[in-house]
């Protein structure tokens, strides 16, 4: 069984693949490991804001680029998941590990609110154009609500959910530990508790994808038609693809609001919805590799830009969009691994 798995992490629907792959994956991995060492605990603390997003691209990329669906309802996933975290520990508190049992509740609720939406849109063949409108609406709609939250009769228990304002003060990530909990704070503790659950999930999506529901999944992509004449239910296979990259979503949420320790109607507004796609299509949506290099890449470039000249940021990632989607439509970092790849099997000139 565990064989089996370990073959999946490689497959036809990923790229690299072999010893030189994964040396490469293991080097970067080595360096992401040790980098703390040579690095402040503030900067530290900023890369793992970095790894809280790259969940949320990670779910865009099987459901838009293994699945073909365009959606842009991670943001109000994100939103709800983070607003459900900060609603249960600011109620409970976090004595005994409950901040861990919050992120579980939290990412379930995002999951079965993508359960019932995506059953609506997918068992109701609603897709193409039409199923970003609504999505996108979804979120907008979210957004609105909560910015018109800010007067006290909007609160659960002890949680004033503060409109425009956001709600803040919930605790971040406890771990129960043998002498005392650990407190994962924006610091080391917390990068490298990221960085193993980045990996965990990014080798997850791998077998998965190559598995038989990710190579249903590309052909539903790519002939819908074709691939339920053959017997497949397409619906289930886009149902299931939108609801775990919506739960992803939704882990995005609740460990950036664990770090952060606040969120605001703003996560879910119009530019924060567009902003994954952005991530995901320059990287390369049809890759899961490609998804996670290219959304650090960019948002490392995007808050550079946000630090230096804030006044150009979206201006700078919209244009980069455009010029993705017409020079490169499969993705930069797509584009450039499989040129390594071309040029790793070129037998050498005699």
């Amino acid at each position: 069984m565990m064989l089996r798995l370990l073959r999946r992490l490689e497959g036809p629907q990923t790229l690299g693949r072999g010893p030189a792959f994964w040396t490469a994956f293991a080097g970067s991995l080595g360096l992401a490991v040790a980098y703390p060492w040579f690095a402040d605990g503030y900067t530290v603390g900023n890369t793992a804001y970095f790894f809280c997003w790259v969940f949320m691209a990670l779910g865009l990329c099987l459901i838009w680029g293994y699945g073909g669906a365009l959606s842009f309802g991670q943001t109000a996933f994100f939103g709800l998941s983070g607003y459900a975290y900060g609603v249960l520990t600011l109620n409970v508190g976090a004595a005994y590990g409950f901040t861990l049992a919050a992120v579980v509740l939290a990412v379930a609720l995002s999951a079965g609110f993508a359960g019932l939406l995506g059953y609506f849109l997918f068992f109701g063949r609603i897709g193409g154009v039409f199923l970003g409108i609504i999505t996108l609406s979804v979120t907008l709609a979210m957004e609105r609500f909560m910015a018109q939250t800010a007067g006290p009769e909007w609160r659960i228990g002890a949680a004033r959910l503060n409109g425009y304002n956001g709600m803040s003060g919930m605790p971040p990530l406890t771990v129960p530990w043998l002498d005392g909990d650990l407190v994962l704070f924006p610091d080391v503790a917390l990068y490298y508790a990221l960085l193993g659950l980045l990996v965990v999930t990014y080798l997850a999506l791998r077998i998965l994808v190559n598995a038989r529901f990710g190579n249903v999944l590309v052909a539903i992509r790519e002939n819908p038609e074709r691939a339920e004449m053959l017997g497949y239910d397409v619906r289930r296979y886009q149902l299931g693809a939108f609801v775990i990259g919506s739960a992803l979503a939704g882990l995005s949420g609740t460990l950036y609001t664990a770090w952060g320790q606040y969120i605001t109607p703003s996560s879910m507004g119009l530019t924060a919805a567009a902003l994954p796609v952005i991530w995901v299509a320059v990287g390369g949506r049809g890759d899961l590799t490609a998804t996670l290099v290219g959304t650090l890449a960019v948002l490392g470039g995007f808050q550079a830009l946000t630090i230096y000249g804030s006044q150009y940021a979206l201006v700078v990632m919209g244009l980069l969009l455009v010029v993705v989607v017409l020079a490169a439509p499969e993705g930069l970092v797509v584009g450039l691994m499989r040129g390594l790849s071309r040029l790793g099997r070129k037998a050498p000139a005699r």
